[in-house]
Formats: structure tokens, C-alpha cells, sequence
């Protein structure tokens, strides 16, 4: 059932109108001009100490604006987070000055200690958990079989291992960005945040934000200081948790195998 979003605000001793921001795996409101409350089902409170955590680990620490966190609490069943409100349009990519200033948030983001509360704990067990089904998710997202039978040998063949964890957005996307007066004025979303090796992030940001743009990619590579290793990151795009290969082939550009398609899709 949908929270009564004004009967929280009232609850609160807050003020101004209530929007309702369209989109999302969880509802999100805006209180007025300058806070927004992000609202936690019963099957969600495990994410609100994620939320929590990073927001504060992370605010007045990278080169884009991130929410202040106002409060966090409970509301009848309804776990909540209250932050401050940033203002922009979703930047429109690929873009090479979005993916310059991409490249370099995530590198101030990598740079922050992530928080004790993020797992996984171990992340090689977290890699063979996510190997474990990856055949049978792309299944049900409805990869094609030629695909399919191609997947254990592309990701035997790659070396996931000996890597640092870093602090892990996870969801690096235009959807959690936001842009005014031609520079990036926020990055949101943080509840799927974990600890683990760096390329994770980048089949994402390879994915949502370059594009499959070989000049996009490059430049945001050159920001960030580091280059991927495109096999590897295709191999985390095939195992992210949201991870959805029949969409990717539809919206990137198109290849005859995953090594082929890590060269075009990550390849600087």
C-alpha cells in the first residue's frame, strides 16, 4: 500500500507540498523546495544503514553535491530517510564533459574508506555466489541461448581475482545524476552501495552513462586516472546484481561474442 507521504511530513513538523519523484524501486518525495523523503518498506530496512552510512561518508567529499542527511527514523512499518533536496535535470549521454566529470567523482569515491557497515564481507564468495546463478538470471531476463551456453566459458577465462575493495556506488547512471547550468549538481541513490573491486563499478557507468561512446569512455578514464581492463568489466556487467544482458545488446552496440562486445563497449 502507498504511504501517505502528507500525513509523514505532517508527522515531522515539516512543511511544503509533496511531489511524488517519478521512478524508482522506492517511493521518493520531495518536501518543498529543499528536502526530499525517501520512504523503506518493511522488506527494505536492512538498505536504510547503507543509505545512511554512505550519504555521510561521502557528503562535502566529492566534486558533485551529494544529499545532507536530516534525519532517519520509523513511521508505522515505513523506515525513513530524510536529506536535503538537489536540484537538476538528469544529464542527457552520452556527453564527453558529463563522462570527464563522471570519471572524476568516481574517482573521489573510490578514494573514501567505504563504511564498516557494507558488504560483502568476502568478495571472491560474492563472485562465485553471483556466477552461481548468472546463466539463469540472464535466462529469466530473456537472453537467448546462443548467448546463454557462451557465458561460463567467457567468465572461466577471466581473472577476477587479487583486487582492493573500494567504496562501490554500484548504480553509477544518468537516472542518479543531476545537471544545472551545465555541470553535475548531484549524485543520489545510495542504498545499493557496496564494498569490492573497482571495475564493478564501471559496467554500469560503461553501460548508462558512455554509452558504448569510444570518446565518452576514454574521456571518463582519463579523469578517473585508471584504465579498466575491458574483460574484466564485461564480466561484472554479466554478474552485477541488476545485471540485464537482453537490454544492454539492445540499447549498446551489437558484437559476435563478450570479448568482442568488451573491446566496443569498454574498451579505451
Amino acid at each position: 500500500m502507498e504511504p501517505d507521504a502528507e500525513s509523514y511530513r505532517d508527522r515531522l513538523g515539516l512543511r511544503g507540498d509533496v511531489v511524488r519523484f517519478e521512478g524508482g524501486s522506492l517511493p521518493v518525495f520531495a518536501i518543498g523546495d529543499d528536502l526530499v523523503l525517501k520512504l523503506f518498506p518493511p522488506e527494505y530496512h536492512s538498505e536504510v544503514s547503507t543509505e545512511v552510512a554512505v550519504m555521510e561518508a561521502v557528503h562535502g567529499r566529492l566534486p558533485v553535491p551529494t544529499p545532507r542527511l536530516r534525519g532517519v527514523g520509523l513511521l508505522d512499518d515505513w523506515a525513513y530517510v530524510l536529506m536535503s533536496r538537489l536540484h537538476g535535470e538528469e544529464p542527457v549521454v552520452p556527453d564527453v564533459e558529463v563522462s570527464v566529470r563522471v570519471g572524476e567523482m568516481v574517482k573521489a569515491l573510490h578514494a573514501i574508506e567505504p563504511p564498516a557497515v557494507l558488504g560483502p564481507v568476502d568478495w571472491a564468495a560474492f563472485v562465485g555466489e553471483r556466477r552461481a546463478v548468472c546463466v539463469e538470471q540472464q535466462r529469466k531476463r530473456g537472453l537467448g541461448a546462443r548467448w546463454l551456453e557462451r557465458i561460463p566459458a567467457f567468465l572461466d577465462g577471466v581473472d577476477l581475482g587479487a583486487e582492493s575493495s573500494v567504496l562501490l556506488h554500484t548504480e553509477v547512471m544518468s537516472a542518479h545524476l543531476l545537471r544545472r547550468n551545465g555541470v553535475l549538481s548531484g549524485l543520489f541513490d545510495f542504498e545499493p552501495a557496496m564494498r569490492g573491486a573497482f571495475e564493478y563499478e564501471f559496467a554500469s557507468v560503461g553501460v548508462f552513462v558512455t554509452k558504448g561512446d569510444r570518446e565518452c569512455w576514454r574521456a571518463l578514464v582519463e579523469a578517473y586516472g585508471r584504465v579498466p581492463d575491458p574483460r574484466r568489466v564485461m564480466a561484472y556487467a554479466l554478474l552485477h546484481v541488476y545485471s540485464n544482458m537482453p537490454w544492454y545488446l539492445r540499447e549498446m552496440p551489437d558484437g559476435d561474442s563478450f570479448d568482442e562486445l568488451a573491446v566496443r563497449w569498454f574498451g579505451a
